[in-house]
Protein backbone atom coordinates (compact mmCIF):
# COMPACT_ATOMS: atom_id res chain seq x y z
CA UNK A 1 0.00 0.00 0.00
CA UNK A 2 1.24 3.34 -1.18
CA UNK A 3 -0.41 6.74 0.62
CA UNK A 4 0.31 9.80 -0.08
CA UNK A 5 -0.13 12.81 2.33
CA UNK A 6 -1.21 15.95 0.65
CA UNK A 7 -1.07 19.10 2.59
CA UNK A 8 -2.56 22.12 1.07
CA UNK A 9 -0.53 25.61 2.23
CA UNK A 10 -1.16 29.18 2.05
CA UNK A 11 1.34 31.69 4.15
CA UNK A 12 1.69 28.49 6.27
CA UNK A 13 5.21 29.37 7.37
CA UNK A 14 4.45 29.49 11.33
CA UNK A 15 3.22 25.98 11.22
CA UNK A 16 3.99 23.71 7.93
CA UNK A 17 7.35 22.41 10.11
CA UNK A 18 5.45 21.37 12.92
CA UNK A 19 2.71 19.17 10.43
CA UNK A 20 5.26 17.71 8.80
CA UNK A 21 7.36 16.58 11.54
CA UNK A 22 4.20 15.28 12.77
CA UNK A 23 3.92 13.55 9.53
CA UNK A 24 7.29 12.19 9.65
CA UNK A 25 6.97 10.91 12.91
CA UNK A 26 3.95 9.12 12.68
CA UNK A 27 5.80 7.31 9.90
CA UNK A 28 8.17 6.15 11.35
CA UNK A 29 6.26 4.90 14.64
CA UNK A 30 3.98 2.76 11.52
CA UNK A 31 6.78 1.33 9.44
CA UNK A 32 5.43 -2.39 8.44
CA UNK A 33 6.09 -4.43 5.48
CA UNK A 34 4.41 -3.28 2.46
CA UNK A 35 3.53 0.50 3.66
CA UNK A 36 5.13 2.83 1.73
CA UNK A 37 4.69 6.53 1.71
CA UNK A 38 5.00 9.97 0.05
CA UNK A 39 4.65 13.93 1.31
CA UNK A 40 3.43 16.57 -0.98
CA UNK A 41 2.94 19.99 -0.25
CA UNK A 42 0.78 22.20 -2.52
CA UNK A 43 2.15 26.14 -2.03
CA UNK A 44 -0.91 27.82 -2.69
CA UNK A 45 0.67 31.19 -3.81
CA UNK A 46 2.35 31.83 -0.65
CA UNK A 47 4.21 35.28 -0.08
CA UNK A 48 5.87 33.95 2.45
CA UNK A 49 8.78 30.79 2.61
CA UNK A 50 5.82 28.27 3.44
CA UNK A 51 7.44 26.24 -0.01
CA UNK A 52 11.22 26.64 1.22
CA UNK A 53 10.58 24.93 5.02
CA UNK A 54 8.52 22.60 3.57
CA UNK A 55 11.44 21.48 1.12
CA UNK A 56 13.77 21.55 4.09
CA UNK A 57 11.73 18.80 5.76
CA UNK A 58 11.55 16.53 2.85
CA UNK A 59 7.83 17.17 1.59
CA UNK A 60 7.88 17.34 -2.42
CA UNK A 61 6.28 20.83 -3.01
CA UNK A 62 4.11 21.40 -5.86
CA UNK A 63 2.50 25.20 -6.75
CA UNK A 64 -1.13 26.07 -7.46
CA UNK A 65 -1.28 29.58 -8.33
CA UNK A 66 -4.72 29.89 -7.60
CA UNK A 67 -5.42 30.69 -4.15
CA UNK A 68 -8.71 27.94 -3.15
CA UNK A 69 -8.37 25.54 -0.86
CA UNK A 70 -10.57 22.62 -2.84
CA UNK A 71 -8.34 23.63 -5.93
CA UNK A 72 -5.13 22.96 -3.79
CA UNK A 73 -5.70 19.64 -2.87
CA UNK A 74 -6.83 18.75 -6.18
CA UNK A 75 -3.09 19.67 -7.51
CA UNK A 76 -1.69 17.79 -4.90
CA UNK A 77 -3.76 14.70 -5.77
CA UNK A 78 -2.84 15.13 -9.69
CA UNK A 79 0.72 14.80 -8.42
CA UNK A 80 0.39 11.89 -6.18
CA UNK A 81 1.52 8.82 -6.88
CA UNK A 82 -0.12 6.24 -3.91
CA UNK A 83 -3.44 4.43 -4.24
CA UNK A 84 -4.41 5.69 -1.24
CA UNK A 85 -5.01 9.64 -0.64
CA UNK A 86 -4.55 11.41 2.98
CA UNK A 87 -5.37 15.17 2.87
CA UNK A 88 -3.88 16.98 5.72
CA UNK A 89 -4.26 20.59 6.99
CA UNK A 90 -0.72 22.58 7.52
CA UNK A 91 -2.57 23.67 11.26
CA UNK A 92 -2.96 20.48 12.25
CA UNK A 93 -0.79 17.35 13.64
CA UNK A 94 -0.95 14.04 12.63
CA UNK A 95 -0.24 11.92 15.69
CA UNK A 96 1.06 7.86 15.45
CA UNK A 97 -2.32 6.28 17.01
CA UNK A 98 -4.58 8.44 14.08
CA UNK A 99 -2.01 7.04 11.14
CA UNK A 100 -2.35 3.70 12.69
CA UNK A 101 -5.92 3.65 12.72
CA UNK A 102 -6.01 5.04 9.37
CA UNK A 103 -3.88 2.49 7.82
CA UNK A 104 -6.42 -0.61 9.66
CA UNK A 105 -8.82 1.16 8.16
CA UNK A 106 -7.22 0.56 4.55
CA UNK A 107 -5.91 -2.72 5.57
CA UNK A 108 -9.35 -4.03 6.13
CA UNK A 109 -10.73 -4.04 3.00
CA UNK A 110 -13.83 -2.68 4.03
CA UNK A 111 -13.82 1.22 3.42
CA UNK A 112 -13.68 3.92 0.92
CA UNK A 113 -12.34 6.28 3.24
CA UNK A 114 -12.22 8.09 6.56
CA UNK A 115 -12.48 11.13 8.36
CA UNK A 116 -11.88 11.96 11.70
CA UNK A 117 -13.07 13.71 14.87
CA UNK A 118 -11.03 16.61 16.22
CA UNK A 119 -9.31 18.21 18.99
CA UNK A 120 -8.58 22.08 19.65
CA UNK A 121 -6.87 23.65 23.02
CA UNK A 122 -7.81 26.25 24.18
CA UNK A 123 -11.42 26.96 22.84
CA UNK A 124 -13.51 29.59 24.98
CA UNK A 125 -16.88 27.94 25.59
CA UNK A 126 -18.84 28.59 22.71
CA UNK A 127 -16.42 27.36 20.24
CA UNK A 128 -16.05 23.98 22.28
CA UNK A 129 -19.98 24.18 21.97
CA UNK A 130 -20.10 24.39 18.61
CA UNK A 131 -17.23 21.58 18.51
CA UNK A 132 -19.11 19.10 20.05
CA UNK A 133 -22.13 19.91 17.88
CA UNK A 134 -20.11 19.84 14.48
CA UNK A 135 -18.36 16.28 15.92
CA UNK A 136 -21.84 14.66 16.36
CA UNK A 137 -22.59 15.60 13.50
CA UNK A 138 -19.96 14.38 11.58
CA UNK A 139 -20.18 11.26 13.41
CA UNK A 140 -23.99 10.91 12.02
CA UNK A 141 -23.93 11.71 8.65
CA UNK A 142 -20.32 10.74 8.58
CA UNK A 143 -18.77 13.83 6.93
CA UNK A 144 -15.55 14.77 7.44
CA UNK A 145 -13.63 17.88 8.27
CA UNK A 146 -11.69 18.94 5.88
CA UNK A 147 -8.42 18.89 8.24
CA UNK A 148 -8.39 15.40 7.25
CA UNK A 149 -9.81 13.29 4.80
CA UNK A 150 -9.16 10.07 3.47
CA UNK A 151 -9.73 7.80 0.56
CA UNK A 152 -8.91 5.62 -2.38
CA UNK A 153 -7.61 7.29 -5.13
CA UNK A 154 -9.62 5.43 -7.93
CA UNK A 155 -12.87 6.90 -5.99
CA UNK A 156 -11.23 10.26 -5.77
CA UNK A 157 -10.71 10.08 -9.61
CA UNK A 158 -14.14 8.74 -10.30
CA UNK A 159 -15.62 11.22 -8.48
CA UNK A 160 -13.98 13.99 -9.86
CA UNK A 161 -11.77 15.42 -6.84
CA UNK A 162 -12.76 18.29 -4.82
CA UNK A 163 -15.63 20.61 -6.15
CA UNK A 164 -13.78 23.61 -7.42
CA UNK A 165 -16.84 25.40 -7.58
CA UNK A 166 -16.93 25.31 -3.65
CA UNK A 167 -14.54 28.21 -1.69
CA UNK A 168 -15.49 26.23 1.51
CA UNK A 169 -16.77 22.94 3.16
CA UNK A 170 -16.10 20.88 -0.43
CA UNK A 171 -15.04 18.46 1.66
CA UNK A 172 -18.74 17.61 2.98
CA UNK A 173 -19.57 17.17 -0.80
CA UNK A 174 -16.67 14.88 -1.76
CA UNK A 175 -18.05 12.68 1.53
CA UNK A 176 -21.00 12.14 0.20
CA UNK A 177 -19.92 11.64 -3.09
CA UNK A 178 -17.63 8.95 -1.53
CA UNK A 179 -20.32 7.41 0.43
CA UNK A 180 -22.71 6.75 -2.85
CA UNK A 181 -19.16 5.53 -4.87
CA UNK A 182 -18.90 3.10 -1.94
CA UNK A 183 -21.87 1.71 -1.38
CA UNK A 184 -22.25 0.52 -5.22
CA UNK A 185 -19.10 -1.21 -3.91
CA UNK A 186 -20.21 -2.79 -0.70
CA UNK A 187 -17.37 -0.01 0.50
CA UNK A 188 -18.21 2.52 3.77
CA UNK A 189 -16.98 5.69 4.57
CA UNK A 190 -16.20 6.12 8.26
CA UNK A 191 -15.62 9.01 11.02
CA UNK A 192 -12.45 7.82 13.42
CA UNK A 193 -12.93 9.02 17.01
CA UNK A 194 -10.27 7.20 19.05
CA UNK A 195 -7.49 9.57 18.02
CA UNK A 196 -8.47 12.66 17.44
CA UNK A 197 -6.68 14.84 14.89
CA UNK A 198 -5.08 17.49 16.62
CA UNK A 199 -5.66 20.68 15.16
CA UNK A 200 -5.68 24.78 15.24
CA UNK A 201 -7.67 27.00 17.22
CA UNK A 202 -6.36 29.78 15.72
CA UNK A 203 -9.40 31.30 13.95
CA UNK A 204 -10.97 31.10 17.16
CA UNK A 205 -8.23 33.70 18.68
CA UNK A 206 -7.74 35.59 15.10
CA UNK A 207 -11.86 36.33 14.91
CA UNK A 208 -14.51 37.79 17.35
CA UNK A 209 -17.27 35.09 18.34
CA UNK A 210 -19.64 37.52 16.09
CA UNK A 211 -17.30 37.51 13.06
CA UNK A 212 -17.49 33.67 13.44
CA UNK A 213 -21.08 33.19 14.44
CA UNK A 214 -21.79 35.33 10.95
CA UNK A 215 -19.96 33.30 8.76
CA UNK A 216 -21.69 30.11 9.99
CA UNK A 217 -25.09 31.70 9.36
CA UNK A 218 -24.48 33.31 5.91
CA UNK A 219 -23.70 29.85 5.45
CA UNK A 220 -26.40 28.34 7.01
CA UNK A 221 -28.97 30.30 5.34
CA UNK A 222 -27.30 31.27 2.02
CA UNK A 223 -25.33 28.20 1.51
CA UNK A 224 -25.33 28.09 -2.11
CA UNK A 225 -24.12 31.47 -2.78
CA UNK A 226 -22.37 31.92 0.24
CA UNK A 227 -19.80 28.48 -0.89
CA UNK A 228 -19.06 29.58 -4.24
CA UNK A 229 -18.48 33.53 -3.81
CA UNK A 230 -14.74 33.98 -2.15
CA UNK A 231 -15.48 37.11 -0.80
CA UNK A 232 -18.42 35.64 1.36
CA UNK A 233 -15.81 33.51 2.99
CA UNK A 234 -13.31 35.67 5.29
CA UNK A 235 -12.91 33.08 7.80
CA UNK A 236 -11.09 31.42 4.89
CA UNK A 237 -9.82 33.21 3.04
CA UNK A 238 -9.00 37.16 4.41
CA UNK A 239 -5.48 35.61 4.78
CA UNK A 240 -5.24 36.47 8.70
CA UNK A 241 -2.64 33.97 10.29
Amino acid sequence: MHLSIIIPAFNEARLIERCLQSVSVSIAANQTSGFTSEIIVVDNNSTDNTAELARQSGARVVFEPINQIGRARNAGAAHATGDWLLFLDADSLLIPGLLADILRMIESGKYVGCGSTLHMDGLPWWADVTLRIWTGVSILFRWAAGALVVCRRDAFQDVGGFDQNLYALDEIALSKQLKQWGRKRGLRFTILTRHPLETSSRKISLYSGREIAGQIFRVLLLPRKTLRDKKQLSVWYDGRR
